[in-house]
This record gives C-alpha cells, structure tokens and sequence, in this order.
C-alpha cells in the first residue's frame, strides 16, 4: 500500500510517499481503509522535532484517518465490519491508505455526516469542546479567543455563545476577520501585530477578559495578565504558535488573583476523548461546521504540511489516498 513515512525530523521533504506492507488487524484492533486523512496542527510540531516521535524513524506518519472498516481482528465486535470511522492512532500509522488501530480508537461516524467532514472536524471539535467546558462560563464572560478563523480556535469561536459566552473577542492572522466574524466573534484584531495587546486594550475600553484561551505563547501571553478580570480571570492555556510557551509564573498569578490552567499532557488527552463522539454528532446535526481548507493527494503531504506550517489555509487539510475512490 501507499504510505507517508517520515524519514528524519525537519522541514516538509522529509515525509515522503513509499510502499509498505499492509498492514493486519490483531486481537482487538481493527483495519480501516482510508479515505479521508486529516493533516493536523500537532503533526507538524511532531515532523519538526519539537515533539518526539513515538515510533522508531523512518515510520509511517500520521495521528488519524477516516474511512471504512475492511477487517476486524480476534474479539472485535462483528458489527464494526463496514462502518465509517474515524481512527485515532496512538502517534503514528495514520498516513496510509489502510491504517491498523485498537477498537477502542475508533468512533463511528454519524450516519448524516459525511467522511471527510467528520475527519475534519473531530480533533479540533474536541478540543474546542473540552476547553468550553473546563472554562466553566456562566453566560456573563468576555472571553478572548486567538486564531479564532481555523483549527480549534474556529471551534471555539462557533460554540462559545452555546456555552455561556457573553462577548467574544477574537484574534486573526493577517486577513481572516470576516472569517471570523462568520463564525460568530464580535470583535477581531490581528494577533501578527506586535503591538495586538494594545489594540485589545482599546477595544475592552475600561473592561477586561474573563477568559483567555491561550494558544500564542510568547511574550503576548504575559502581557494579557493585566487585560484579564481580577480575582475571576482564567487563562486556558493549549497552544505555542509563536514558537515560545507561555513565560506565566505562580507570582504573576498571585498578584492578580488569577488562575492559569495547562491544557496538556495524559488526563487531558483522556478528557478530550471523551467529547469526540459528541463532536461528531453534533457535526451531523448541523450544530457545528467542518472547517476544510482542501482536498490534495497522499502523495502530497509534505506540500500539505508546508501550507499549514506557513499559515496559508482556512482549515483543515484533508488528504485522499485514492481519489479515484467511490
């Protein structure tokens, strides 16, 4: 079969298009023939080093596909044979036209929604999903809002309001307000600006953030301290895209009577994977909208990986390993 195997860590080429074994389902797992691989934002931190690699390289790349099971292994139930799912993978395998994963990895793709819609959407949802719901809003929050036109910060942006938000303030790289503003922020500002906490701090005029989701890092995440409500102000802290985490301290805190969550590592990865189901269903229902940037063949990952790394799409990517396909 054809696969994406992530030769070394570097830059976009060093994923490149090869024959591999197919591979077979054992006790518990499942195959899944693919036809919908999202390219995620996590992914390309994983290819440029700044994550490791859970398998030995060179390794088929990839976090998730979605597709149709094509056979079930020893003790999987019989009734699994043929659906659409969505295969989460434990960090690698993903990028392939079959990819092998535990049962249990597996959510059943709502019959309204089609394929690629629910691989768009399921980790970004998620994720949006379980921040809103960590966040605890009451429906009187102002809340912030950073790369509010694509990723989780789209999702976000779309289900915050159902979940108890008052105002949203949202941020954009270059130009996707409008973008934005479909999604439902009232206020957007343009986070490449260096000089976007001050523009914020215009816009609040006098009022402040009750709730930061935090996905920049850098020196701008310091800087919202002082923008975020005393004594109630919470910072949900999920993302890097400036490179750096965010350089908050327990005395930063303390001083302005806030709280900082960390949303990472194990447990929160298991509370995520507790909404996924959700997320899909709720997809199909029309209560969430799939962000897609494009469709482009496997074989083009690595020019996939290069427009996500550059910021040059709207959504998610989806790669296709046949598209000649029904």
């Amino acid at each position: 079969m054809q696969a994406i195997v992530m030769t070394a860590v570097g830059e976009p080429e060093v994923l490149l298009a090869r024959e591999v074994p197919d591979p077979h389902p054992g006790p518990g797992e499942i195959l899944v023939r693919a036809t919908a691989i999202p390219v995620l934002y996590p992914e390309i931190a994983l290819r440029a080093g700044i994550f490791p690699m859970v398998a030995e390289l060179p390794a088929v790349f990839g976090f998730q596909a979605a597709g149709s099971v094509a056979e079930i292994g020893p003790g999987v139930d019989a009734t699994l044979l043929g659906a659409r799912v969505v295969a989460v993978t434990a960090g690698s395998g993903a990028y392939a036209e079959m990819v092998c994963v535990p049962a249990e990895s597996a959510i059943v793709i709502p019959a309204e929604l089609p394929t690629e819609k629910a691989a768009a959407v399921l980790m970004g949802g998620s994720v949006a999903t379980a921040l809103l719901r960590r966040a605890a809003l009451t429906g009187t929050e102002t809340i912030l809002v950073q790369a509010a036109a694509t990723g989780v910060g789209g999702y976000l942006t779309q289900l915050a309001k159902e979940f108890g938000a008052k105002h949203v303030v949202a941020t954009v790289g270059g130009d996707k307000t409008g973008r934005a503003r479909a999604l439902g922020a009232d206020e957007v500002l343009d986070h490449r600006d260096p000089h976007w906490t001050r523009q914020l701090r215009d816009i609040l005029a006098g009022n402040t953030i009750d709730v930061a989701f935090e996905a920049i890092g850098g020196s701008s995440a310091a800087e919202l301290l002082d923008l975020m409500t005393p004594l109630h102000g919470r910072m949900l802290g999920y993302g890097s895209l400036s490179g750096e985490p965010a350089p908050i301290t327990a005395t930063d805190l303390l001083a302005r009577g806030l709280t900082y969550t960390g949303c990472a590592g194990p447990a929160w990865l298991n509370l995520v994977a507790t909404t996924r189901a959700e997320v899909l269903e709720r997809a199909a229902q029309g209560g969430l909208e799939p962000l897609i940037d494009r469709t482009l063949p496997l074989d083009r990952a690595a020019h996939a990986h290069r427009l996500v790394q550059d910021r040059q799409t709207t959504g998610t990517i989806i790669l296709q390993p046949n598209p000649t396909a029904p």
